[in-house]
């Protein structure tokens, strides 16, 4: 006990502050993430995500829809050199064509914390196996390649579809801070989630085995659900 007789935290072992992640590449069995292509992804992604029919992809997001595919290039051209958000492409690892993307953000090395935020999954991601490995590379990066011990999720409480993500994904929640932002002039309450250093080797075990080939049919339907196999362990 110090010397005030007041409690304090634990000790950290380790002094050292976590590495910065970069816009690197990170291989999976569906996806490859890559450090942007500005114009290349626009091309891909533009027409799978414009429209009347997606506007709901840009509902929670900080900026978008764009009206043309130039638009969200240079939307993309300026987001790619960034060191805080780092985004990454995500792209299909058959064709390498982009699919979507997702960052890295509000990145504390000092204090070993990091978020994935600003995710874009296009209808050729959403509820794939290929966009649950995405997650999953994404986390094992910043666990082990990057040395974090607090991984977040946060997303508008209202945002029902990414708060069931999370949970899916083994985000614990912690609860709601009110009037956190104001996005696109309207005030946001925000969802907060995190997975801990010590609560990742049982998210990883889960992924890796969810994400085996033998727990999907011949139609690619999954036979345990991500859930499921997490609570077996």
């Amino acid at each position: 006990m110090p010397q005030a007789e007041q409690p304090v935290g634990p000790a950290v072992s380790y002094a050292e502050p976590a590495l910065r992640p970069t816009a690197t590449t990170l291989e999976g069995r569906f996806v490859r993430l890559t450090p942007p292509n500005p114009s290349a992804d626009a091309a891909d992604l533009f027409p799978v995500v414009s429209g009347p029919e997606n506007a709901r992809l840009w509902t929670y997001l900080f900026n978008g829809p764009f009206a043309s595919e130039n638009a969200l290039a240079a939307e993309l051209a300026k987001t790619a050199g960034l060191v805080d958000p780092v985004f990454l492409a995500i792209r299909d690892a058959a064709t390498g064509r982009a699919i979507g993307r997702a960052s890295y953000m509000r990145i504390e090395p000092t204090h070993r914390v990091i978020e994935v935020g600003s995710i874009l999954f296009s209808p050729f991601l959403q509820r794939t196996p290929a966009a649950t490995e995405a997650m999953y590379l994404m986390a094992r990066h910043a666990f082990d390649d990057l040395g974090y011990r607090r991984y977040e999720w946060k997303c508008d409480a209202l945002n029902a579809p990414s708060r069931a993500a999370a949970l899916r994904f083994g985000f614990r929640f912690e609860g709601v801070f009110l009037k956190h932002m104001i996005v696109k002039s309207r005030s946001r309450d925000t969802a907060w989630f995190a997975i801990t250093d010590d609560e990742w080797p049982r998210a990883k075990a889960a992924f890796e085995r969810w994400l085996e080939p033998a727990n999907f049919d011949a139609d690619g339907r999954q036979k345990r659900r991500l859930e499921d196999v997490r609570a077996e362990l």
